[in-house]
C-alpha cells in the first residue's frame, strides 16, 4: 500500500491507524457510502438537466436562425415594393384617386 500523509500503514500501528482514519474523515478523503451515492445521484441529475438545457438551446438556436432568414426575406420583399405616390393634403380624395 502506498504512503498516506507520508506514512505507510505498517509504520503507524493501531493508534496511528485510528488517527489516520480520523484525519481522512476530517479532510474529506473518507466519506460514508451514502454520501458518495448521494453525490453521484446529484451529479447525474445535474448532468441530465444540462443535457436537456443544451437540447433546448440548440432548438432555440435553430428557430432563431430560421426567423432571421424569414425576416431577411420579408425585408427584401418590402424594399422591392414600389414607392407610394404622394398625395396633396388639400387635394380632394377623388382627384387623388384619378392620379
Amino acid at each position: 500500500m502506498g504512503d498516506i500523509f507520508g506514512f505507510t500503514p505498517a509504520d503507524l500501528g493501531v493508534s496511528g491507524l485510528l488517527v489516520l482514519v480520523v484525519l481522512l474523515i476530517l479532510t474529506g478523503r473518507l466519506v460514508p457510502r451514502s454520501t458518495l451515492v448521494d453525490m453521484r445521484d446529484e451529479r447525474d441529475t445535474w448532468r441530465a438537466a444540462h443535457d436537456k438545457s443544451e437540447t433546448a438551446r440548440q432548438a432555440e438556436r435553430e428557430m432563431t436562425t430560421e426567423l432571421l432568414e424569414l425576416s431577411r426575406t420579408a425585408g427584401h420583399v418590402l424594399t422591392s415594393l414600389p414607392k407610394p405616390r404622394e398625395v396633396d393634403a388639400g387635394a380632394d380624395v377623388a382627384e387623388a384617386a384619378d392620379r
